[in-house]
């Protein structure tokens, strides 16, 4: 760790960088290409951290982690499996309509744990499928990949999602068709509305993307105006694919702002939040920081410094409003680098010299949690989880040399849903 410490900023960016995405590719099978939700024995793959992995194959060619030959295999044994995987209606298909369920067998490609068909989990493959599309331009196997990715964005039913109205369902399942809850306040589903919005076969109606935003809150908190999301990671997965700087939608013209500017007001409220730490939790400040979603303790509540304390387990972690039970997320920071440069690297560098357990093998763990002690010098997440690696690869990537935004700008169907959404100006 020490050796980590002593490494200049470039190096040490592209150093975790790299450890990032090995675990996209130590985590896949051989067979399908699916990746692993976590690193845990016995994990399923996760059509999300498929997504990410997708979206890194073209980072590790260009930064010869792989060759590009290699990355394209790797891409296109991925592809085949989704096109010809069953697509079916009953409950142990590995999709429907286009749509995936959101865990699957890592070996069979089968829907696991009864999870639901999954729309934002869909989409994040979906903008997985349509970088592999951007990248790989050449002849031969690399001609396959974009007819193939073509083929399965063109396939999903994102109308039959909307299920006849005018908003926009979380999933389905077999068992009970449509889930009863849609998407409320702003958060990580604006990749989904515009990949709804551009498709070329079954788009999502106009409406549904205005009637999501007449959910935003607009708040002042912590002395800052910001379109309000508690945990980070809402404001940065769909920035790993889109460049949202100085393009605005109708919400973002009156407030005179755009979704990037609003991921920066939304850091800065993260590292007041540190800052002021309001329940006393032990290890916050301005430079340690990164309430998200993740994994956390599960254990009894306690008394502690006067305090009682609950713990959550894997939660989705918000600020200001919470839930927070001491939990941070040690990857969150390092990954708002294409946003707050000087505040993500002072973080960074701050936890690897005082929490050094958090980065094993050059990559951090989902969740630490200082305020529980423990041998560990507080409690430490198991293993890693492929979001977490794939996100930062993907930042990381941005930061540097804006690969995966250049890739996805040159997108149609992305132009096309972002100027039905009502997205002017910058580069579109």
């Amino acid at each position: 760790m020490n050796a980590l410490r002593q490494l200049s900023d470039d190096l040490l960016v592209k150093r975790l960088q790299r450890a990032a995405f090995s675990y996209l590719v130590d985590y896949t099978d051989a067979n399908t290409g699916l990746v692993a939700d976590t690193s845990r024995p016995g994990s399923p793959s996760s059509i999300a951290v498929v997504g990410f992995a997708l979206s890194c194959y073209p980072v590790a060619a260009q930064n010869g982690w792989l060759s590009r030959r290699e990355a394209a295999d790797r891409t296109l044994k991925v592809l085949r499996f989704f096109l010809n995987s069953r697509q079916s209606e009953e409950g142990d298909a590995t999709g429907y309509k286009g749509f995936y369920y959101h865990f699957l067998d890592m070996k069979s490609g089968k829907r696991v744990w009864q999870c639901e068909l999954s729309l934002i989990d869909t989409a994040l493959l979906m903008a997985g499928v349509l970088v592999a599309a951007g990248y790989f331009n050449g002849s031969g196997d690399e001609s396959e990949v974009r007819d193939h990715a073509d083929a399965l964005y063109r396939r999903v039913d994102w109308r039959w999602a909307q299920n006849g109205t005018s908003g926009l369902s979380q999933g389905w399942k077999p068992e009970c068709g449509f889930l009863h809850y849609g998407w409320e306040g702003y958060n990580e589903a604006t990749i989904l509305y515009v990949l709804g919005l551009g498709s070329p076969t079954f788009p999502l109606a106009a409406s549904c993307y205005e009637t999501w935003s007449l959910t935003y809150q607009w708040e002042n908190l912590l002395d800052r105006n910001v379109l309000y999301s508690g945990p980070l990671f809402t404001h940065l997965f769909s920035h790993a694919w889109i460049d949202f700087r100085g393009i605005r939608d109708a919400f973002m013209r009156e407030k005179n702002s755009d979704y990037f500017e609003n991921t920066k007001s939304a850091i800065a409220i993260h590292r007041e939040y540190g800052e002021r730490n309001p329940y006393a939790f032990e290890g916050y400040s301005r430079d340690f920081w990164g309430v998200t979603a993740g994994d956390g303790p599960s254990v009894a509540a306690l008394h502690q410094s006067g305090r009682d304390r609950r713990f959550y387990g894997y939660m989705s972690r918000g600020v200001p409003y919470g839930p927070d039970d001491g939990t941070i997320s040690p990857w969150a920071m390092l990954a708002t680098l294409p946003f707050a440069p000087e505040a993500a690297l002072s973080g960074t560098r701050r936890l690897l010299e005082r929490y050094p357990q958090v980065c094993h093998e050059d990559r951090f763990s989902s969740g630490f949690n200082p305020t529980l002690s423990g041998e560990a010098g507080g409690w430490l997440s198991e293993g890693w989880y492929g979001l977490d690696q794939g996100l930062l690869a993907m930042s990381l990537e941005n930061h540097r040399t804006g690969l995966i935004w250049e890739i996805v700008r040159g997108c149609g169907y992305v132009r096309d849903g972002l100027k039905r959404a009502g997205f002017e100006g910058g580069w579109l």
